[in-house]
């Protein structure tokens, strides 16, 4: 357990010192992990109107915050290329989460065009119908991406990594809170980027006054 712990808490690092630099994107997880909060809530009530909110507002705003906001740049508090961050990264990199967020997108094209779903729904009779469908499929997307990924962890590096990993994802929301609710005030105090994170104009980390050159 402490071994597994240690890792857990390295993936956590890991993600925070690589991707969240900007307080934009870390305002907009702010705003995901509180979404998310919600729908895990929601889920002991109806798991598609979880999945509603989970989809269609905590991951938009958390992928928008890493596609549109993050620095793409050479990161050189942490001495790494994005595409070395991309390819070391644990859980979905930028590609993959791509391929996810095309199925999230295409879902409720293919549930219009195709009233039911070849049968695995019967036919909406509403526009509520048709959502609590669309929320039974992003909840199982969402499951099926977890699962994945897991499974493909574990085949690629070990069954702990990939378990470790489904353990950051599902407590991340908690996690994000702690970390980024100061996230908005401090962007309102003109912060674009996170100071321990980001060097300062003469190559030292504003964080830790480490050298970064």
């Amino acid at each position: 357990m402490k071994d597994f712990l240690a890792l857990l808490n390295e993936q956590r690092w890991d993600d925070h010192r690589y991707y969240h630099h900007c307080r934009i994107n870390q305002s907009l997880h702010l705003l995901s992990a509180c979404c998310f909060v919600v729908a895990y809530g929601l889920l002991l009530v109806d798991p598609a109107w979880s999945a509603l909110l989970a989809w269609g507002v905590s991951m938009t705003s958390r992928q928008a915050g890493h596609f549109f906001f993050e620095p793409k740049g050479y990161d050189h508090v942490n001495q790494a290329t994005h595409e070395h961050k991309e390819e070391i990264k644990v859980g979905y990199n930028l590609r993959r989460k791509v391929v996810l967020m095309a199925l999230w997108a295409l879902s409720p094209v293919a549930l219009w065009l195709q009233p039911g779903l070849f049968g695995l729904f019967e036919p909406a009779t509403g526009f509520g119908d048709y959502l609590h469908q669309l929320g039974l499929l992003w909840f199982w997307l969402g499951v099926g991406g977890l699962v994945f990924r897991v499974l493909q962890l574990a085949v690629i590096r070990d069954l702990r990594t990939g378990l470790a990993w489904a353990t950051k994802i599902i407590t991340d929301p908690f996690h994000d809170i702690q970390l980024y609710h100061r996230a908005p005030l401090q962007l309102l105090r003109g912060e674009r980027l996170d100071p321990a994170l980001w060097p300062r104009a003469d190559g030292h980390n504003a964080g830790n006054g480490e050298q970064t050159a």
